[in-house]
């Protein structure tokens, strides 16, 4: 079976987009209280099964996510759902940034790397990169 590397970087950057995601993924699927802690949540003493929500929401998007994205990485409607799943992520980091006094160096700087990985899916859909 012959499976394609990207050879350009019209391919490489929703490639790795999608592997950073699927990093991620994976990250909150075996280190849950890791993952929580960086995202700034907690669960209380009482309910335990909080931390699924860290393997099976978060793990589990990220990573279905990434993994699709990763194989089918030159395939524009693929790059749309990646990339705009990192821009609305954006949206709302920027929305409690305005909203609920969120602006913090935490916020501003995940806010960044929401874009970035937004940029990268995206750029080759709209042709901001050649191939």
């Amino acid at each position: 079976m012959n499976i394609p590397l990207p050879q350009t970087t019209a391919d490489m950057l929703p490639f790795v987009a999608a592997l950073v995601t699927m990093l991620f993924g994976l990250v909150a699927l075996f280190a849950p209280r890791l993952t929580l802690r960086a995202l700034r949540l907690t669960t209380a003493d009482r309910h335990p099964e909080a931390v699924g929500e860290s393997r099976a929401t978060i793990a589990g998007f990220w990573l279905g996510v990434g993994l699709v994205s990763a194989a089918f990485y030159d395939q524009p409607f693929v790059q749309m759902a990646l990339g705009a799943g990192w821009l609305f992520t954006g949206f709302g980091r920027l929305v409690s940034i305005l909203s609920d006094r969120g602006a913090t160096v935490y916020n501003w700087l995940f806010l960044a790397l929401n874009l970035l990985l937004a940029l990268m899916s995206l750029a080759p859909v709209f042709g901001l990169v050649s191939s």
